[in-house]
């Protein structure tokens, strides 16, 4: 019998890279939509010590008991992240999802990577399904995940 990992990593979305501001976005936007979907999220501003810009930091609850935090910047015009924190690949797909269908303005902009990957020398991140529901993008994610699982 196969028993699945679940492994937690650090995810970070993004906009294709060729096209940095393509959420066209705002961190006041995501805040509200935030607020709007997760109707008990945490959310606070500050000033990065790494970068030097504002940063939206928030906990939102994805089912009872069920919380994940993130941090996002969207201060330029052409930049833009969001990075969930210490997340298993089930509640990326919830957030990554949501994201894709709900926050930004087309399904084809969202491209994520995993610490993991990053620590493997990875540095593009994966295009995350443009179309199909939450089971598709669970599954990007965990082959994502598994890619760069060296346990």
């Amino acid at each position: 019998m196969v028993t699945e990992r679940n492994i937690r990593t650090n995810i970070g979305f993004y906009p294709p890279q060729e096209d940095g501001g393509a959420w066209r976005s705002s961190l006041p936007a995501l805040e509200q939509a935030l607020r709007q979907a997760f109707a008990d999220a945490v959310i606070g501003y500050q000033v990065s010590a790494v970068h030097g810009q504002q940063v939206l930091n928030f906990e939102i609850a994805l089912a009872p008991d069920v919380w994940i935090d993130g941090t996002s910047s969207m201060e330029e015009p052409d930049y833009a992240f969001i990075t969930l924190r210490d997340v298993t690949a089930d509640e990326a797909a919830v957030f990554a999802t949501w994201l894709r269908d709900s926050f930004v303005p087309s399904p084809d902009l969202v491209r994520f990577i995993s610490s993991l990957a990053m620590e493997s020398g990875e540095e593009r991140p994966w295009v995350l399904p443009a179309t199909g529901g939450s089971a598709e993008v669970l599954a990007e994610i965990r082959r994502h995940i598994e890619t760069f699982d060296v346990f």
